[in-house]
């Protein structure tokens, strides 16, 4: 007897719908599986016979062949357990196979039947609602993530027997629901602004870059409080809506990882990282950090102590909002609309701009410290400033320092007037803003135009520098909740474009 059940199989951000066949006839009992089933999906042959057994069902003792298809698709992970199992199960004659073709099925077994999670299961419902199923049978643990897919019904079961309850019609599975966050938004683990003494300059810097989603460089000795405000980042910035949840959480289920959907992504990888660490790869190939902080931060603290071809590889993703990985028998894209924050000091030792202590670099150690950066990688990044080293008196200056609360208030309603203007296109944020988008939403007035005319003869500044002032003017003036984009908003800008103006890390 043949039976039928749909699974899927995940393929880079997408996941793609596999029939499970199992044909059950008179021979010798063996359990054979064909389709271009990798090493983990082979191993699936010895659960699932433990886990039809020990559920107290009788597994066959006859010739049993299954079927992956599409059969030139690689299948890889434990998700193909479940929709095996049923389909002997199936096969046996234990329920009918009409309801069960309804459905999507994703599931590890345990060797006593119970379903484990697996990685992908928003990419599995999203397969499922794409191609017309009533649903998705997952694990209780997946089904919660899973459920962040409307339009379909996602069921969750804690045993190989629940499921087979369900089909024969016993039983029924409660639908699971998502577990969206309440109330405000609290990121664990940020830091408040009110707790940074002095920096103001600094903090309205961060306030820009955060209200239009803007990479952002701190340059300055050590202990200036570089890494606690990038810390701080976190706390003023605008929780996620629910397009920004589910892509972030598409990204997170193909990694297996769990994310929060209270929060903004916030990674801080060390410097040691390798490039396919933080772009992505492997033979899968599998997002990287930059893609695993998509709608979010990633922080780069010590910048020039990567690896040169690390951040090189920066440049493009940076760019496009997006990252193609290719490999020989594989190709995967995967999002990274990211802030980019980095910090570094102004030499190696960190005093070169530090008044209070002599600097003990040489100046080639200096120009080989900060070649590491790169000008077109600076070129990149809209706001760079600098970070000072605050006196004594200035860090116990009295009176109360503006806390994150506030400042977010007033980058929620600059991303309120983004969100409007980018309705109709697929643009967040002012930073994913195109040529074409600028031209329409950042023409300055006549003063504005001709200041930054001046800016850019004067400083001789790239066109990707001249976009990326028109940008933050744009966010400046959202600030200011004008709709113009104002001669003092042109300077603003251009005073953000520090390194630029002073040809490139020179002091």
């Amino acid at each position: 007897m043949i039976a039928k059940m749909h699974s899927c199989a995940v393929r880079g951000m997408d996941a793609i719908v596999v029939d499970v066949e199992v044909d059950i006839s008179l021979g010798m009992p063996v359990f054979g599986m064909v389709g271009l089933a990798e090493t983990a999906v082979r191993e699936s042959k010895e659960r699932v016979r433990a886990a039809i057994q020990n559920t107290g069902y009788t597994f066959p003792m006859d010739r049993v062949v299954v079927n992956l298809a599409p059969a030139d698709v690689k299948k890889e992970g434990t998700g193909l357990d479940l929709p095996v199992a049923m389909g002997i199960l199936c096969a046996s004659g234990l329920f009918e196979q009409a309801k069960a073709l309804e459905w999507i099925m994703a599931g590890e077994l345990s060797l006593d039947g119970s379903i484990k999670p697996v990685r992908g299961a928003i990419p599995f419902a999203l397969a499922a609602r794409d191609n017309g199923f009533r649903g998705i049978i997952l694990s209780e643990e997946n089904g919660r993530e899973a459920s962040m897919v409307r339009g379909i019904d996602v069921l969750g079961g804690a045993h190989l027997s629940d499921v087979v309850a369900f089909f024969s019609g016993e039983k029924e599975l409660p639908p699971l629901e998502p577990e969206m966050p309440a109330g405000d938004v609290k990121v664990k683990g940020s830091r408040d602004f009110a707790l940074v003494r002095g920096q103001d300059h600094v903090k309205r810097a961060l306030e820009v870059a955060a209200s239009g989603g803007h990479h952002i460089l701190m340059n300055g000795p050590a202990g200036s409080g570089k890494s606690m405000m990038a810390k701080c980042l976190p706390g003023i910035l605008p929780g996620l809506s629910f397009e920004e949840q589910l892509e972030v959480a598409r990204v997170y289920s193909v990694t297996g990882t769990e994310f929060a959907p209270d929060a903004r992504p916030f990674r801080s990888p060390h410097h040691s990282i390798s490039d396919a660490g933080l772009v992505g790869g492997g033979p899968g190939p599998m997002p990287g950090e930059i893609s695993l902080a998509h709608h979010g931060v990633l922080f780069l603290d010590e910048l020039p102590e990567f690896r040169r071809n690390v951040l090189e590889v920066l440049r493009q993703p940076l760019e496009d909002g997006e990252i193609t990985l290719a490999r020989a028998r594989s190709r995967a894209t995967y999002p990274c609309r990211i802030m980019l924050v980095g910090a570094m000091n102004p030499c190696p030792c960190g005093n070169l701009t530090n008044p209070a202590a002599q600097c003990t670099c040489s100046p080639g150690r200096i120009n080989q410290y900060r070649a590491k950066v790169s000008g077109p990688l600076l070129d990149r990044i809209d706001v760079q400033v600098e970070v000072p080293r605050l006196s004594y008196d200035q860090l116990s200056r009295p009176g109360k320092e503006e806390g994150s609360e506030t400042v977010r208030k007033r980058v929620e309603q600059a991303r309120e007037i983004q969100t409007h203007r980018f309705k109709d296109s697929p643009c967040f944020c002012n930073a994913d803003m195109g040529q074409d988008l600028v031209q329409i939403h950042c023409r300055p007035d006549s003063e504005g135009e001709h200041v930054l005319r001046q800016a850019m003869d004067r400083l001789n500044l790239s066109a990707r520098a001249g976009t990326s002032i028109l940008k933050l003017s744009r966010t400046i003036a959202d600030l200011e909740g004008e709709d113009r984009i104002l001669r003092s908003h042109i300077l603003e800008a251009v005073q953000y474009k520090r390194f630029d103006r002073d040809g490139g890390m020179h002091f």
